[in-house]
């Protein structure tokens, strides 16, 4: 992207995701580089993106481009792809903390059944209504 080069996990929840490990995730400059990596030819159905930043075995934070979208608060998928793509690099353990914006999460990737979990708080956010012609 642009004269950067990175090291990126692609995988899938259901939904595509590129996970950046970084070393300092409020430093990335997201509004940039998210719609630039978002509509990457690489990802010809774009992608959401993440940056992460290991703060130990345990504990992940997470900034999330959405495809779409742009910069989201919190992203469960995107979670949930930061810590299986940083326990599959062997940086973080398969249960973690994953913390977003808007909240932590707790992620874990089952060795028995390879499935994910995620457990957090939900919050609305939003009401309204939408009227039909």
């Amino acid at each position: 992207i642009d004269d950067d080069a990175f090291k990126v996990s692609v995988l899938s929840m259901g939904n595509p995701h590129c996970v950046i490990p970084v070393e300092k995730v409020d430093a990335v400059p997201l509004s940039e580089l998210g719609p630039k990596i978002e509509h990457h030819p690489w990802f010809p159905n774009r992608t959401n993106v993440e940056f992460v930043q290991v703060m130990d075995r345990k504990r992940l934070k997470v900034r999330v481009w959405e495809r779409g979208a742009g910069i989201t608060l919190a992203c469960g998928t995107g979670a949930s792809a930061a810590a299986v793509a940083l326990a599959n690099l062997g940086r973080a353990d398969r249960q973690v903390t994953v913390s977003l914006p808007g909240g932590n999460l707790e992620i874990e990737w089952d060795k028995e059944s390879n499935r994910v979990f995620m457990t957090g708080p939900a919050q609305e956010v939003f009401q309204g209504s939408l009227e039909l012609d």
